[in-house]
């Protein structure tokens, strides 16, 4: 490990909080920053919770998770994040809001530092725009859950300098079980774009009433060797973010198979978005405590 030793990640929700895991676990030093003290309280915990549960797991050694936890600084404060070597953001998905706190950041680091954002569905290259010395900004795409997913999407944005995407694919190299993939700025960059149609399909497949969420599952786990099933993955990524997703895209591309199927708008507009709720298409209150 010879880049990026010190990495500022800007939110500690689901996705941020993963993310942070993943660095630390490269041996990098993490300042995490968040909005107030309980949000980063919060996050701060949701990160022990989820290294508790891989030690219980057999997966991680406790010295092994004392050491990621050391490594993660928690900070409500923009200046402390002046000593970072790169930041990643992941809050949330309107891009005035990604803009502004970027701007902030970047009057407290480095010139060269790069900006890189975790946004699944807003153009890349619209945010650089409105960023100084844009050709440091560029997305680093995380899939949930970050600690666990192995794609990492490095998306190079029409001003992102060539060096920097050559940077990022070595920094993600280094972290544990990750693959990074290089892609342009397009709606969706690349795994969306083939997955957010395919559930949507499988969507209107449980609202026409061909199957139920459980047997679709299990024809997919099981007859095409997914390793999770389209209405487990959507509990888990939540219903909220995949239909935000595939709105943004559907309005970017006027593309039919990005439309939100009505069930999904039913769903999120009932409070039932899935593992962050206690119901969703798999998880229901019953089971919930099972399903985290």
């Amino acid at each position: 490990m010879t880049d990026f030793n010190t990495i500022a990640v800007l939110g500690l929700g689901t996705m941020g909080a993963g993310i942070a895991q993943v660095v630390a676990r490269s041996g990098r030093s993490v300042v995490a920053l968040e909005a107030d003290e309980q949000r980063l309280d919060d996050g701060l915990a949701a990160v022990a919770a989820f290294l508790d549960g891989s030690v219980e797991r057999g997966k991680l050694a406790p010295d092994e998770r004392d050491a990621v936890l050391g490594r993660i600084t928690g900070t409500t404060d923009v200046a402390d994040l002046s000593s970072a070597e790169a930041v990643v953001e992941s809050v949330s998905e309107q891009l005035e809001i990604k803009v502004a706190l970027l701007e902030r950041v970047a009057a407290v680091v480095g010139l060269d530092v790069p900006l890189l954002t975790n946004t699944s569905a807003l153009s890349v290259t619209d945010l650089a725009a409105r960023l100084p010395h844009p050709e440091r900004v560029a997305g680093l795409h995380f899939f949930n859950p970050a600690p666990l997913m192995r794609t990492v999407e490095v998306v190079r944005a029409l001003q992102t300098g060539e060096t920097l995407v050559e940077r990022l694919v070595a920094l993600v190299g280094t972290f544990a079980d990750k693959d990074p993939v290089v892609v342009d700025d397009r709606p969706g960059f690349l795994v969306n774009a083939l997955l957010l149609p395919y559930l949507n399909d499988v969507i209107g497949e449980l609202d026409a009433g061909l199957a139920t969420a459980e047997d679709l599952d299990v024809a997919l786990e099981l007859g095409l060797g997914y390793r999770t099933g389209p209405m487990r993955m959507l509990d888990v990524i939540g219903l909220d973010v995949h239909l935000h997703a595939t709105e943004a895209i559907h309005a970017a591309t006027g593309d039919a198979r990005y439309a939100a199927p009505p069930l999904l708008r039913r769903m999120v507009a009932a409070g039932r978005l899935g593992d962050k709720s206690g119901h969703g298409f798999r998880v229901t209150p019953d089971n919930h405590h099972e399903g985290q």
